[in-house]
């Protein structure tokens, strides 16, 4: 089977130790600040402009002159194609004549191009054999279910204890487009790295956990632990605080939008606004846009982000996290991407590109994606990553024996 093969679908839009790594060159540390305790599970607190070897160039394009309305015009037909309706709840939907639904016979079609991880998966982990794996996790609709309030995406129970025992068997990541203090929040696990802010906030344990050691840019917390982190955008928070009110402000009137401060992105959630005040809402993000030339917008399921103009996104972060971790993108490496939104697929891309690596889309319904594999809800991702861990435990068990 192939590995990174590129496919498109329907729907635009740690018992065992690791194995020694050696460190990433990384510039050091410009300033220090109080920071992250690992050891005390304190929320991570903000810190100085930080700088890597890893060029963060360069803007973003410019955007091409448009009028107001074809901006907002363009955002809404967006915004619809990135809010496809989910399976189990279309309504009227038209069935063929074996009895499935349209939507349901596109999914079917869609899998045999994206396999399920979880029915290919002794197949995956056989080319994984010998291989250091490297796990990247998206948090809301992989490790958590999409719900109405994003501010009750709570991981169960048992996603945080499968997660946790994933973690000392494999280096393990969550990048989300939430902020790092956020995603920390609902995880609430020391062992892992954590990358928020859609990549722009990475922190992690620089005294290594289970073998890995990190070098890279420097800090003290406040009880005197070394940790490693990097802010590529640190520079806009001033101005993403701005922008935060300015919507904040613009979208009082609108009932149902919520506003989320991301530290270095600001997120519109429109998940609880009626579908004909969408484009009212988008014009207000475009009046508040149109003041900050420096920022740009991207779109996920029901979310509108404003962002730095930074060339940064969440397959930079995975680049970055492989270079800190000593590893790269070598043959003896495999690493795992899993992820649920549009912005997922610029981390699908890198693994894709690398020609080396899994990536796997997390959704139930037929839609364009870089991505190889898929999983369609939360609780497949849990299974898979069960399946991680048997599959690691009894690879050790023979390799002992034998």
């Amino acid at each position: 089977m192939a590995l990174n093969s590129k496919q498109t679908g329907i729907h635009k839009d740690a018992a065992p130790t690791y194995s020694k790594i050696s460190s990433a060159s990384l510039s050091s540390l410009a300033a220090s600040s109080p920071l992250y305790s690992y050891r005390s599970a304190k929320s991570p607190r903000s810190s100085p402009a930080l700088h890597t070897s890893m060029s963060v160039s360069s803007q973003r394009k410019p955007r091409t002159r448009q009028s107001d309305h074809a901006i907002v015009v363009g955002w809404l037909e967006a915004m619809k194609a990135a809010s496809p309706p989910r399976a189990a709840t279309l309504k009227g939907a038209n069935f063929n004549a074996s009895g499935q639904s349209v939507e349901e016979a596109q999914y079917v079609d869609w899998v045999a191009k994206h396999p399920s991880a979880l029915a290919t998966f002794e197949k995956m982990v056989e080319a994984g054999k010998g291989k250091q794996l490297v796990l990247f996790l998206d948090y809301d609709g992989t490790l958590s279910p999409i719900v109405e309030d994003p501010d009750r995406a709570f991981m169960s129970d048992a996603m945080r204890t499968t997660v946790k025992e994933v973690a000392t068997h494999f280096p393990t990541a969550i990048i989300s487009g939430r902020s790092r203090d956020k995603v920390y929040e609902f995880v609430q696990l020391a062992e892992l790295f954590y990358a928020g802010s859609h990549g722009m906030d990475i922190m992690g344990p620089a005294e290594g956990y289970h073998g890995v050691k990190v070098d890279g840019t420097r800090g003290m917390d406040e009880q005197g632990n070394e940790i490693v982190f990097f802010q590529p955008a640190s520079e806009f928070l001033p101005m993403m605080n701005e922008v935060c009110k300015a919507l904040e402000q613009r979208s009082k009137n609108i009932q149902g939008a919520k506003i989320e401060h991301n530290k270095y992105c600001v997120s519109m959630h429109f998940r609880r606004v009626k579908e004909e005040n969408w484009q009212a809402l988008a014009e207000e993000v475009q009046k508040v846009l149109k003041n900050y030339p420096k920022l740009f917008l991207t779109q996920g399921r029901k979310v509108l982000e404003l962002r730095p103009s930074i060339a940064w996104d969440k397959g930079k972060a995975v680049e970055y996290l492989m270079k800190a971790l000593g590893l790269g993108f070598s043959d003896d490496v495999l690493p795992v991407y899993i992820g649920d939104d549009q912005t997922d697929e610029d981390a699908f891309k890198v693994l894709n590109e690398k020609h080396n690596g899994y990536s796997i889309l997390v959704s139930n319904v037929a839609k364009r994606t870089n991505a190889s594999f898929s999983l369609r809800d939360p609780s497949e991702v849990m299974a898979f990553l069960q399946s991680l861990v048997k599959w690691k435990l009894r690879s050790s068990l023979e390799q002992n024996s034998s």
